[in-house]
Order: C-alpha cells, then structure tokens, then sequence
C-alpha cells in the first residue's frame, strides 16, 4: 500500500502523484491541508522518513522567511509550528510500508517503490 500526503495546488506534489499513476501505482491520497495530521501521525512520518522535522520544513514559503528563518527551534517546537502550519511542510511525501521519502525526485520515489507495478 502506498500513501501520497499531497497538496494538489503544488506542483512537484501533483508531478509526484502523477509519476505514480503513470507507473500504474494505485496509492491512497491524503489532502493533509485538507486533513491536517496528529502529532503522533506527524511523528511516525518523520521516523519514516528517517529524518529531523528542521529537514522537511519549506524554507522558500514566505511564512518561513519572514517568521522562522534564522531561528532555533527544538524537534518538538518545529513539530508545533509545521502542525500548525502545514504549508510549511515539504510535499509530497510518499509512504510505503516502514518507510517514506520526500517524492520531488523520481528516483527516491522509484527507491522507495521497488519497481512494483
């Protein structure tokens, strides 16, 4: 089973759902805008992804540079401040299994996939 969380008005997260469709990928799509996550839905995605919250945040969003940028948080402030602005979140991130990546490369897509078809 493959999960897309997915912002349809971004396009490297509409490029990302489309690579997996056009690979025939049937995958269950989560509008996490729409949706927003749980702390603990937050969490077990980043451990997922294998990665800090400070390394999924989107440092080009205006709301980051004009509040965040150049600031230190904790883990567990940066989770605050992503659930509580989801925006800031890279996207799409794409789950299967145990593991998950940031999909805006097709390749760590394809890594993450296997290949199935």
């Amino acid at each position: 089973m493959i999960t897309i969380y997915h912002n349809p008005k971004c396009r490297k997260s509409r490029a990302g759902l489309q690579y997996l469709q056009d690979k025939g990928m049937e995958c269950t799509i989560v509008e996490y805008l729409k949706n927003p996550l749980s702390r603990d839905e937050f969490k077990d995605l980043l451990m997922k992804l294998n990665l800090r919250p400070a390394d999924i945040v989107r440092t080009q969003e205006d709301d980051f540079k004009e509040n965040l940028k150049g600031k230190t948080f904790t883990d567990e402030e940066w989770i605050t401040i992503m659930l509580d602005n989801p925006k800031l979140i890279q996207r799409p991130i794409i789950v299967r299994g145990y593991k998950a990546v940031v999909g805006q490369d097709f390749a760590e897509i394809d890594r993450l996939v296997g290949g199935v078809e």
